[in-house]
């Protein structure tokens, strides 16, 4: 169980890997590990720990399905809320760490939840601005040729791409909007 001092021992030991896997261990010889020199016997390390006392309210706080229960003490300040928060739920109650479908949820989780601020946006006396919140402007006042070549960035290799996927969603709302304001518009006529 996580988060005890007594952990029981899961993994299983290097003579029944070692009799399961043909050639298992062939370079866990001492003088062929780094560290080999340094594993004298260290002996009672003097550390000692006992469970802390549980922090109240993490009844519906989200935790991995390979853990049999939260940490002692947990954050609070971001409550899962709304279609992003439904997303990621699913992702933490259903799937298990290792599988890549879960940490694709959670980025889309995440993914859905910016979409969702930037169209609160719209609705404040500042909306979002694509040009000035993505540095284009101010990459192009500060020597953008010379920052961009001839220093090893790999930035580079994908900086054609960067226009379409920062402004692409953008003018596919606009031409979206327009499209369904001449139909209002023709249906109103």
């Amino acid at each position: 169980m996580p988060y005890e001092a007594t952990k029981p021992l899961l993994a299983p030991t290097a003579d029944e890997l070692r009799a399961r896997i043909p050639g298992w261990g062939s370079d866990a010889a001492p003088e062929h590990r780094r560290t080999w020199q340094q594993r004298d016997d260290i002996g009672d390390t003097g550390a000692h720990w006992t469970f802390p006392e549980r922090q109240p309210g993490g009844e519906d706080r989200e935790r991995s399905i390979e853990h049999a229960m939260l940490p002692p003490v947990f954050g609070t300040a971001q409550p899962l809320h709304g279609v992003s928060g439904a997303i990621r739920r699913f992702a933490y109650d259903h799937l298990s760490e290792t599988k890549n479908t879960r940490w694709l949820l959670l980025v889309l989780g995440d993914r859905v939840e910016s979409v969702g601020a930037h169209l609160r946006s719209f609705a404040t006396r500042q909306p979002d601005n694509p040009i000035t919140q993505t540095g284009v402007l101010a990459e192009a006042a500060h020597h953008p040729l010379r920052s961009r070549f001839g220093r090893g960035r790999l930035d580079v290799r994908h900086t054609w791409m960067d226009p379409i996927i920062v402004a692409g969603p953008w003018v596919a709302a606009v031409l979206l909007t327009a499209s369904v304001f001449r139909r209002v518009v023709r249906r109103a006529r």
